[in-house]
């Protein structure tokens, strides 16, 4: 009965699964030939029960899970890593037809790139990429030839100056620098002393702060150069502040050995109130003549914002007396704000301790601010100026023609 079995097993396996397979009917013989081959091993053993069925369903499902779970834990990684590699031939492939493909490549970039809905987009982002890493090449290849400039630059400057130096110029730098450090150091002890309100830092950015330091940096050098400097004082000046960080890093050691008075005591702790005048662009009041018997202060602030009435706040607070350069009475103001730099300050006030000529003084404002000098009172000026911008613009030409002809006659 066994070889019985066992034939009829192979008849099965033989003849009848391959028609089924055929004709997408494997499924439902594959109960019928069990079915068979129990009915045989029933009629030889009738001892064997109905029940060995559902434990061979059971054995089978059981068999068929633990195949699916190895399968996937074992073809899962391999499936990514065969298509990141068909992916980076498909890259070589295009490279090799001449498409515009990186040469670097990164995996989040190219499950990125497989990613992509259709070929036209993986075609661009291929192309952004290698734009991408062009644009890179570039820059380094710009920075080293610049680099390369440089040194070659400092290589020939040296060369000149080793070349062009002697000993009569380096004696008349070193004599230079010492006759500027002696006048420096007089004015400290008989010098008209100037102030430097250093209290603005949090009213300005990193990059406000900066551009004050480097302001008052070209200051310090040109009081140093004058004839007659100032006593220069850093006043409200806090240690280990934005302002002290910055001048470290424009002098770095020279900063201790710089002939300045540096305090964080404010000045009015150590001037008289009734010495000192506030210079600001918003006080009313117009400075007409410089007094050497006075203090002025200098507000330390760079405002791009022009943030108005911040230093003129803290001189009425503190009660002390205000004053603006004359500005609108000797320039004819065209466009842009009154507000002047620190180092053009230094040079205004260093001119008029000089010579007391506002003329000479008010050549160090830019002259893209102004039209040129007054020499009519302020407010004949100021109706050329309205008649000028009427004629201008067109507006009322025949009105403004007489009203310029009867404030200005032909005499």
């Amino acid at each position: 009965m066994q070889s019985a079995n066992m034939l009829l097993r192979k008849i099965v396996r033989t003849s009848v699964l391959p028609f089924a397979a055929q004709h997408g009917m494997k499924k439902d013989l594959l109960p019928l030939s069990r079915a068979l081959s129990l009915s045989l091993c029933l009629k030889q053993d009738k001892s064997c029960e109905p029940s060995e069925k559902l434990d061979l369903d059971a054995w089978k499902k059981v068999m068929k899970s633990g195949l699916q779970e190895e399968v996937s834990e074992t073809v899962s990684e391999p499936q990514e890593l065969s298509s990141l590699a068909a992916a980076r031939e498909t890259l070589e492939m295009w490279r090799l037809a001449g498409r515009l493909v990186p040469e670097n490549i990164t995996e989040e970039q190219l499950k990125t790139f497989m990613e992509c809905p259709s070929k036209s987009a993986k075609k661009k982002y291929l192309k952004y990429l290698h734009l991408k890493e062009l644009y890179k090449k570039n820059d380094k290849r710009k920075m080293d030839e610049k680099r390369e400039r440089r040194l070659e630059a400092q290589d020939q400057a040296s060369k000149t100056d080793e070349t062009k130096k002697n000993s009569f110029i380096c004696l008349w730098s070193s004599t230079m620098d010492k006759a500027y450090n002696w006048r420096a150091a007089q004015s400290m002890i008989f010098g008209q002393p100037l102030v430097f309100d250093m209290s603005y830092e949090k009213d300005m950015s990193v990059r406000e702060v900066t551009n004050t330091v480097r302001q008052l940096v070209l200051s310090e050098s040109c009081n140093r150069r004058s004839v007659d400097p100032f006593h220069i004082h850093f006043c409200n000046f806090k240690d280990d502040s934005l302002y002290h960080r910055e001048f470290v890093k424009q002098y770095r050691e020279a900063w201790g050995k710089l002939l300045i008075t540096v305090t964080d005591q404010c000045y009015t702790e150590i001037f008289p109130k009734e010495k000192l005048i506030y210079l600001t662009a918003d006080s009313p009041k117009v400075m007409k003549t410089f007094d050497h018997d006075k203090i002025y202060i200098v507000g330390s602030m760079v405002d791009k914002s022009i943030k108005t009435g911040v230093s003129l706040a803290r001189a009425k607070r503190l009660g002390l007396e205000t004053a603006a350069l004359p500005l609108e009475k000797y320039l004819l103001w065209s466009t842009g704000a009154k507000n002047l730099t620190l180092d053009q300050m230094m040079h205004i006030l260093l001119t008029l301790k000089d010579t007391a000529d506002w003329k000479k003084a008010l050549e160090f404002v830019p002259k893209r601010k102004y039209c040129g000098f007054v020499n009519t009172p302020v407010k004949e000026l100021k109706k050329t100026l309205d008649l000028i911008n009427t004629l201008k613009l067109g507006k009322r030409r025949e009105e403004v023609g007489k009203q310029f002809a009867k404030n200005y006659p032909k005499k």
